[in-house]
């Protein structure tokens, strides 16, 4: 009797990727919630930086900037990941979040480049802070609404494995720690009267910005390449794969890759030739259901092959070295 090729995924979908689908549908409320915070921080910093005249804190401003954009660019995206797999995009619309991701990254850079831009004049032609302590009062405000809204992202990032809240959240951060330096160096000036080291801390700032914009736009290029699960997933999946292995039942072929919140797997299982296609089904069922409880929000792709045929094992040639065949 021929194996045929069994696709799990084709099947209804599993109560837990319905839930997981309405779960994705929700997110676009942290993205207002990320936007409300950018334009109250945008209106503080700008207040803050006509009081004082620092350029550090119309760095900090700026970025703030760039953080209403990127949140934007989060709603639009999380809207479109939302959205259930259809016939133009059947594997779903999840991969939205890395450019949301990725253009929250450039943006990122952008704001670095233009601080360097405006601190350089100063650095050549110094200016004194004005109204300080007013101005710092100001953009500590700022600051504690930026870290609030960034706290509540990255919780829901990973609560809902979600890339693009994620980045939001490690941008809000980035943007609490610039705020931190900003202040130090205005209060500085203040007390030491060196009014250089205002541009100064504005350069400093722009280089941690740098280093943010260049981390996250990595994440999202490596997701855009369908990068494989992190290992310690890649283990579980093989650990669960090793129970099977007894009774002449082995495994290759072993694929993996993160899709924004979804992760999809694929594995060929090999049984003894006399095995009917029904066997091997609740062989596949059971395997299944084992990593789905491990894994709820992996599609799996099987294929049953006989280990009496010489073709089933010309796939071992695509296996990766840290994948090896099963024993």
């Amino acid at each position: 009797m021929t194996l045929i090729q069994l696709q799990i995924s084709a099947k209804k979908p599993h109560k837990n990727m319905t839930t997981n689908l309405q779960d994705r549908s929700s997110l676009t409320r942290y993205a207002w919630l990320s936007i409300s915070a950018a334009v109250i921080t945008i209106t503080l910093k700008s207040l803050a930086y006509l009081l004082t005249g620092s350029v550090g804190l119309l760095s900090d401003a700026l970025e703030s900037v760039v953080n209403l954009v990127g949140a934007l660019m989060a709603l639009a995206m999380l809207t479109v990941a939302a959205r259930p797999a259809d016939e133009d995009h059947t594997y779903g619309h999840s991969k939205a979040e890395y450019f949301s991701s990725g253009v929250e990254g450039t943006l990122i850079l952008i704001a670095a480049v233009s601080i360097v831009i405006t601190a350089i004049p100063r650095l050549i032609t110094p200016k004194p802070i004005e109204q300080v302590g007013l101005g710092l009062g100001v953009s500590v405000a700022a600051s504690l609404v930026n870290l609030t809204v960034a706290l509540i992202l990255l919780k829901a990032g990973k609560r809902f494995n979600s890339i693009t809240l994620e980045a939001d959240a490690h941008h809000l951060m980035t943007d609490v720690w610039t705020s931190v330096g900003v202040l130090a160096g205005v209060g500085l000036v203040a007390l030491t009267g060196w009014e250089r080291l205002d541009p100064i801390v504005a350069f400093i700032v722009a280089a941690n910005i740098i280093w943010s914009g260049v981390r996250i736009v990595r994440m999202s290029a490596l997701g855009l390449m369908d990068t494989a699960l992190p290992l310690n997933e890649q283990t579980l999946i093989k650990s669960i794969l090793e129970k099977y292995t007894q009774n002449g039942v082995e495994y290759h072929a072993l694929r993996s890759r993160q899709s924004g919140s979804r992760q999809f797997v694929s594995f060929h299982v090999l049984v003894p030739g006399k095995w009917t296609v029904q066997r091997g089904h609740r062989l596949l069922e059971a395997i299944e259901a084992d990593i789905r409880r491990a894994m709820p929000s992996v599609t799996v792709f099987t294929h049953l092959e006989s280990l009496n045929d010489p073709a089933s094992w010309e796939d071992t040639l695509l296996d990766r070295p840290e994948t090896p065949v099963s024993k």
